[in-house]
């Protein structure tokens, strides 16, 4: 069947299948298998003697009539291809070689900023030397100061509270550190004065010196309604250097007061401040009041328990005991235990290991049965046989042997004039009495009140 001639311009034809072998469709591996049209008698119509009316169903031994190719335009120098041809993959080579030159790239250049060693800024210049202003002397209050703190740190004392410790696999007793605290040296024999509360339930204790020495103690004797306590070392006679003992019955609000101590394990610390007031009531360890405490503005933290309070002569007018602070830590309100308690105290401990203070000789209820009774004043449930109050005819609370009721004694509600509301008003007033001193003591016995004197007895805690 004739092809049509073409209505476009002719270019220069594409070469036969006969006179180009690259034209050939079976010889090209570009040409896509699927697009012959030779090989797929059902992909060209012109194939089919069905689809053909022109064909002769007669000329069947007749030879197939050769197909043309199809014209189109071919561009000079190119060999032409046939449909179903791949594109020219020239773009994808261009890409992968930017791709490899691009990385080539960054890989010398890393390699270049690795060995390319870095350069040095340029020195700058010196700086201009700092010029020291000579201060001049101290003052008179600084010098004073540090006179005072260079000869009274020595007499100060680091004291480590030990928990001794068995050892459950290797059945060894072993000592921990459970606390610390301050303390000082009291005299040339070695005793050491510091709070009962910092040595409170420790089975050994550990004092070091000034010099960093450090030396086991002893205990030589507690008395907790007072919160001290006295420990002994066996230093050599010149390591011991202990402070001078001052008065407290003369402190006046104001004066200046200086605290040296061992707050939060840091050892020797210096505070300074002034009297903030006087005869201060505290509760002691003991659960009985200490009264005359000395007040101060003086830091005093955690550690400074046991350590001096100083007046500027360099004196021990207090030891320091409390403070005042809801976080725990310094308020400024500090207080301290006057030395005139202190020096009582710690007289009794060294020569006997025990205190004795005055007393009336009785047993006193310490509330349990006035509150329950509404009674306002120090109900007596026992008296000593052989003290003042047996001998001035006190009658103790019994219960009736044949009811079983309770027949209350005497409501000490006075002495020498003084009320008496509770036990702790009781132990206030004794407390400002020696041993043997003579009061009268106000009693309601039987719903009568009555007036007796008593002399006071030693009474041991």
């Amino acid at each position: 069947m004739p092809l049509s001639p073409p209505t476009s311009p002719t270019p220069s034809p594409c070469p036969t299948p006969e006179s180009d072998p690259v034209s050939d469709p079976k010889s090209d591996p570009r040409v896509r298998p699927e697009s012959d049209p030779e090989s797929d008698p059902k992909s060209d119509p012109e194939s089919d003697p069905k689809s053909d009316p022109e064909s002769n169903p007669v000329s069947d031994a007749q030879p197939p009539m050769a197909r043309a190719p199809k014209a189109g335009p071919c561009p000079p120098g190119a060999g032409c291809y046939l449909s179903g041809m791949r594109r020219n993959p020239v773009p994808l080579l261009v890409l992968l070689v930017a791709f490899l030159s691009l990385a080539l790239g960054a890989v010398v250049a890393f390699l270049f900023l690795q060995v390319t060693p870095a350069v040095a800024p340029a020195p700058a210049p010196p700086p201009a030397p700092v010029v020291v202003t000579p201060r001049g002397d101290l003052s008179e209050i600084e010098r004073s100061t540090v006179e005072l703190f260079a000869r009274a740190s020595p007499s100060v004392v680091f004291i480590t509270k030990l928990a001794v410790r068995v050892d459950p696999f290797r059945r060894n007793a072993m000592a921990f550190p459970e606390g610390t605290g301050s303390g000082f040296l009291w005299d040339a024999s070695g005793h050491v004065v510091t709070n009962f509360h910092v040595i409170a339930g420790a089975d050994a204790a550990r004092v070091t010196l000034g010099d960093a020495s450090v030396w086991g103690a002893q205990l030589v004797g507690a008395y907790p309604e007072k919160d001290i306590a006295v420990l002994r070392i066996d230093a050599p006679a010149d390591q011991i250097r202990p402070l001078p003992v001052g008065t407290s019955a003369d402190l006046q609000v104001g004066q200046h007061v200086f605290a040296i101590g061992n707050p939060f394990g840091l050892d020797h610390t210096l505070s300074s401040g002034v009297i903030s007031g006087l005869g201060r009531e505290i509760m002691s360890i003991g659960g009985r009041p200490i009264q005359g405490v000395i007040q101060t503005d003086a830091a005093i933290n955690p550690g400074n328990s046991g350590g001096p309070l100083l007046d500027s002569a360099g004196r021990l007018v207090g030891v320091n005991t409390a403070i005042y602070s809801p976080s725990g830590a310094s308020a400024g309100v500090g207080f301290a235990v006057p030395v005139d308690t202190v020096r009582r105290v710690v007289t009794q401990l060294i020569e006997t290991g025990r205190v004795e203070r005055a007393g009336l000789g009785v047993q006193i209820d310490e509330g349990m049965l006035s509150r329950r009774l509404a009674l306002r004043g120090a109900l007596v449930i026992g008296v000593v046989e052989g003290s003042g109050a047996a001998a001035a005819g006190l009658v103790p609370t019994m219960r009736d042997p044949s009811t079983g009721a309770i027949v209350l004694g005497d409501l000490i509600v006075a002495i020498d004039g003084q009320p008496i509301g509770n036990s702790l008003d009781l132990y206030r007033v004794l407390d400002r009495h020696e041993v043997s001193d003579e009061v009268t003591v106000t009693v309601v016995r039987d719903g009568q009140r009555r007036e007796v004197r008593v002399r006071l007895s030693p009474v041991v805690d």
